[in-house]
């Protein structure tokens, strides 16, 4: 597997609706709504070359069961709402996937407000 650059990321992701290029914590970041959907990850204890996604927790412990190569979390993310991605080991109809997910995590949540 070949890996996707930032820069793919970058583009693909603003194809989606209402996805803007931005950055959070002074790192390369695409917002919906003014909502961080992905982004550089700036803690110190993400492996070089990866990328942050937010998507919800149950489906993240899915993802990191089912592809710890590709997927994996650190101490530091385990309470957000967020997967870390190795961007070598991505390829793009993954990246298109993980990029629907995390449109449809921060755009669901937004919308559903805090049911509880």
């Amino acid at each position: 597997m070949a890996g996707v650059s930032l820069d793919a990321v970058w583009k693909m992701g603003v194809t989606l609706p209402g996805v803007v290029q931005s950055t959070a914590y002074g790192s390369p970041a695409l917002k919906v709504g003014g909502q961080l959907m992905a982004c550089v990850p700036t803690n110190k204890s993400a492996e070089p070359g990866s990328l942050m996604f937010r998507v919800d927790r149950n489906d993240r412990q899915t993802m990191l069961d089912e592809a710890p190569e590709l997927y994996y979390v650190t101490d530091h993310y385990l309470d957000y709402d967020a997967v870390l991605v190795r961007l070598e080991r991505l390829n793009r109809e993954l990246l298109h996937d993980l990029l629907a997910m995390a449109h449809r995590f921060v755009t669901k949540k937004k919308q559903g407000g805090s049911k509880g």
